[in-house]
């Protein structure tokens, strides 16, 4: 089968093949200092905190703006300015931001978001990028960078390929009617039967909206179960790292901050989501007993996004059709799933 890799470039020159040979080789190695060069993703922890399992849908909220923010979930839409997005959750960088152009950049931020007792905290640190993976698979300067800034990308290249392939659409791989995670998150918004609920606010029919939100979480969701938080949350800050750099220095301008679909506020709504997919992510794990090996039927997949579909209901107080075992977009994701779980798809 035709994969795209991240890391690897196929060629029949022997002087690539050596090449690779040797990173391999390197790579290998690089275990014994992941702890040295990769602190942005192995040595803060990303969690929830005060948590207990959370029983979604057991508790009856007497909070008065849960229109506004959900629990859990957050639609940035619902946000009005950065000012007011800073009332929501908190966001902590290392030091004070300050108008001296000569002060060191701030080097991680930390976002806490609470909901019903509970507390989700992710930390992004400078790091790795996406863009610095994309350019590693084409050229072979970029591909001793990232061995030496992140083994831990080149440890998971594999896993990370696989992500990739059920986060974009490949019809040469997988046929003419491929889906990805965007359209899972498509088909749940076709799902609400609530209008009257769920779209009082017009901006969240758009794509910031529940759409936005869906994709994030889950994506996210479905990452940890299948493979790690770990992973899962590596996925999430090369992401964020490459496109919005500012999100860790704090230091934006005021048409960023004006900016209410791609600026701080959008982002900092995604980094928080993230961290709740990945918790919803942990307990489907469990319950469904999801691995590597997992065979992911049509049936499977129907009832894992009907949990995730149940989580958004409580968390935004709106209806939704369930989906169902026959669903096209159930079907092809789930043939998807399976073929990019546990066939060799040739990953080098």
């Amino acid at each position: 089968m035709k994969t795209i890799c991240i890391f690897s470039v196929v060629s029949c020159q022997k002087i690539e093949s050596c090449f690779m040979n040797i990173l391999r080789f390197l790579a290998s190695l690089s275990i014994f200092f992941i702890g040295c060069n990769q602190a942005a993703e192995n040595t803060t922890e990303n969690s929830l905190r005060k948590c207990t399992p959370m029983l979604w849908g057991s508790e009856d909220s007497t909070d008065t703006d849960i229109y506004k923010t959900g629990k859990g979930a957050l639609l940035g839409t619902r946000i009005t300015s950065f000012e007011e997005l800073k009332t929501i959750i908190q966001i902590e960088y290392e030091r004070p931001i300050t108008a001296d152009s000569t002060a060191p950049e701030n080097r991680w931020v930390r976002v806490h978001h609470c909901s019903a007792g509970r507390e989700v905290m992710s930390v992004l640190e400078k790091g790795t990028t996406e863009g610095d993976l994309y350019k590693a698979k084409d050229s072979i300067l970029p591909r001793f960078r990232v061995l030496f800034d992140s083994p831990y990308a080149v440890m998971y290249r594999r896993d990370l390929n696989k992500i990739f392939m059920l986060s974009r659409i490949i019809p040469f791989s997988f046929g003419v009617n491929d889906v990805a995670f965007f359209d899972i998150a498509k088909a749940m918004v076709k799902n609400i039967n609530t209008p009257d609920l769920a779209f009082k606010n017009t901006r969240d029919s758009t794509e910031k909206g529940y759409l936005n939100t869906f994709n994030h979480m889950t994506a996210q969701a479905i990452v940890t179960s299948c493979f790690s938080e770990e992973l899962a949350d590596f996925v999430a800050d090369i992401h964020e790292r490459d496109r919005h750099p500012e999100l860790i220095t704090g230091i934006f301008t005021p048409a960023q901050i004006a900016d209410l679909e791609n600026g701080p506020v959008d982002n900092y709504v995604d980094i928080v989501n993230n961290e709740w997919g990945q918790e919803i992510g942990k307990q489907l794990k469990v319950k469904y007993g999801i691995n590597r090996a997992t065979n992911w039927t049509p049936e499977l997949l129907a009832n894992y996004l009907n949990d995730m579909q149940t989580y958004y209901m409580w968390a935004f107080q709106i209806g939704f059709k369930p989906f169902r075992p026959e669903d096209k977009v159930v079907r092809v994701f789930a043939k998807k799933m399976k073929t990019v779980m546990t066939d060799d798809l040739g990953f080098d």
